[in-house]
């Protein structure tokens, strides 16, 4: 039997290899002089595909390794073998143009599900499809390449209405006739929808995220039906995969208004920026453009909780919706460690150095003297300067001598981190950090980050008494283990449980280190102390035992003074709690900066 002719052996895709080898500059250039990006994989064989993570189409973008994928193999069957500039200046282009890095391609995918309300499942697809517009007008027009051509050659006689809507839109934004980009008859709703498409790719493609989810709604209506059609686009899809892997995108805990408010019909533009589009009123007497007036600030538990933030609008994202744009972007990590990114990210902008306070006096090194040097003793040790006064003549273990070093107490105070103890109420009243952002979590994770860059250990309990808990495994300087703890759910009981702190301080083992202890929970808590039988006892032996102090940051819209809380809140008090008031969750963030930064602060300006 004859043996099996291989495609590296074959010399008709070795060629096609060196040909296109020899257009990679003159691509590079298609973008600019500067542009440099190191050379595709090229896949001769279907193994080499598959090692590379190709499938579909025959050229492909890795936004993790910065990686070009061609695959020679399908460019023959495929019928584009004559276009090797126009390809790979097209894949060039995600790198460069859009979307660009991982995180420009998250926030394109963000903008592309807000605009596919039911069908987000599609949008890796739709969003590949509206920057492959960007990029080949460009290269088109700005760089004279025939993009045309590569459509042309990859015509098929199957023409679903996205496929002539997405074709028609190349041809106006050409000035080719109709149907030399695809076979059949346009209605004139997919003409209306072209010439809308069109705009927005000229008129944003300075800003492209603010047309990604105008895009969208305008493929929303043709995707009825499109599911066993799909395999015609998978030639194109050379993005939507490209963030795939076990790289977490940063800075996606917040969504820009471009993402959130982006997903409108273009023939509803409020801005009036599409060329040659009039816009009046709806009816109601007011212009379009006033319509964002309308928009309505919402908390964090919504989801979309607003903040500004370098003169951006900002929304912050849910942690659902954050898993979910994860998931469509291809992030290979659990879930959980998701969640744990995102609090940890949160937490980012409210970092401080954790409160340290003066413990142990400094010791300072101090020369008593020289003594004399014996052979075995580190060659390191021997004093020259003053073994040579002593003699011209080295002779070891006669004249050589080493100095004596002792230690005295200095001026200064050693700064040493109070280890943290960290209990959160997460009773069934507390929102579910995994579904909607807990503002308990987000503080929680400021303040445990702080003690944790700071050098100290931290140890994490959930509690909702009565009912169950959940704690670390002791004091830890792991901060996965610590958020995994915080940023985990249980709904019981109705506080923190006043049993935590008994079993912690009143029956647990002492610490040479002292302990801060953090609680973060309602005013329920009064009711767990008057209602445990040694409450107040419990109360002060926590604090004695720790031995840098408790504070009880609570939520509560009344009076703490005067109010029915007053006399258990007094007493509290004169065991040692220290206990602070916040209005509304919100509140609570900032406070755990506002610790951090000055509870146990020692004083900067002294030398340490």
């Amino acid at each position: 039997m004859a043996s099996r002719i291989t495609a590296e052996s074959d010399p008709v895709l070795v060629a096609l290899r060196e040909k296109w080898r020899s257009k990679w500059e003159e691509a590079l250039g298609a973008w600019s002089s500067f542009t440099k990006l190191s050379q595709p994989r090229w896949c001769l064989t279907r193994e080499d595909e598959e090692r590379e993570g190709l499938t579909g189409s025959f050229a492909m973008i890795r936004l993790v390794d910065h990686a070009v994928v061609i695959s020679l193999r399908q460019v023959v069957e495929q019928r584009v073998s004559n276009f090797a500039t126009e390809v790979l200046a097209h894949e060039i282009g995600h790198h460069v143009y859009v979307p660009g890095d991982l995180t420009d391609n998250a926030r394109l995918l963000s903008a592309t599900r807000a605009g596919l309300p039911g069908r987000e499942r599609v949008a890796p697809m739709i969003s590949n499809l509206y920057s492959d517009l960007l990029i080949n007008d460009r290269l088109q027009r700005a760089a004279g390449l025939d993009m045309a051509g590569v459509y042309r050659a990859l015509k098929t006689e199957a023409h679903p209405d996205l496929w002539m809507f997405y074709m028609h839109t190349y041809e106006i934004l050409w000035g080719l006739s109709t149907g030399s980009l695809f076979d059949g008859e346009l209605t004139d709703r997919i003409r209306a929808d072209a010439i809308l498409a069109s705009r927005l790719v000229r008129n944003y493609s300075g800003d492209w995220l603010k047309g990604a989810g105008q895009f969208a709604v305008l493929c929303l209506d043709y995707l009825e039906g499109l599911q066993d059609q799909t395999r015609l686009f998978l030639p194109w899809l050379d993005a939507e995969q490209a963030g795939a892997g076990g790289v977490v995108p940063e800075g996606l805990t917040t969504m820009s208004s471009e993402e959130m408010e982006g997903a409108r019909h273009p023939a509803l533009d409020d801005l009036n920026e599409l060329d040659g589009l009039e816009f009046g009123d709806d009816g109601d007497g007011r212009a379009k453009s006033d319509r964002g007036d309308d928009a309505k600030e919402v908390g964090l538990t919504s989801g979309y909780g607003r903040e500004l933030r370098g003169g951006t609008k900002t929304h912050k994202r849910s942690p659902d919706d954050y898993v979910q744009l994860m998931k469509s972007l291809g992030v290979e990590i659990d879930v959980r460690d998701l969640i744990i990114n995102y609090y940890r990210e949160s937490a980012r902008p409210y970092l401080a150095p954790f409160p340290i306070r003066g413990e142990t006096p400094l010791m300072e090194m101090q020369i008593e003297g020289v003594q004399r040097w014996e052979p075995g003793a580190p060659l390191s040790a021997i004093d020259w300067m003053a073994t040579t006064f002593r003699s011209p003549f080295i002779i070891p273990g006669v004249t050589t001598v080493e100095r004596i070093i002792g230690e005295v107490e200095g001026d200064e105070k050693d700064a040493r981190p109070a280890d943290l103890y960290l209990g959160i109420d997460c009773s069934g009243s507390m929102a579910n950090p995994a579904r909607t952002v807990s503002y308990p979590a987000v503080a929680g994770a400021v303040v445990s980050i702080s003690a944790l860059r700071a050098g100290a250990k931290v140890k994490t309990v959930l509690s909702g008494a009565p009912g169950q808990h959940s704690e670390t495994d002791g004091y830890s300087s792991s901060l996965k283990k610590n958020l995994g703890v915080l940023t985990g759910y249980l709904g019981t009981g109705y506080a923190f449980g006043f049993d935590r702190l008994e079993a912690d301080f009143v029956h647990g083992e002492s610490r040479d280190n002292p302990v801060h202890i953090l609680l973060i929970t309602d005013t329920d808590i009064f009711s767990m102390a008057e209602n445990h039988p040694d409450g107040l006892e419990v109360a002060k032996v926590a604090v004695e035992k720790a031995g840098a102090g408790l504070s009880c940051v609570l939520e509560y819209n009344g009076d703490l003074i005067s109010g029915r809380f007053a006399g258990t809140c007094e007493r509290l008090r004169e065991v040692g709690w220290e206990i602070y008031q916040v209005t509304n969750e919100r509140e609570l963030v900032a406070f755990s900066r506002e610790f951090s930064r000055k509870k146990y602060t020692v004083d900067r300006g002294a030398k340490r």
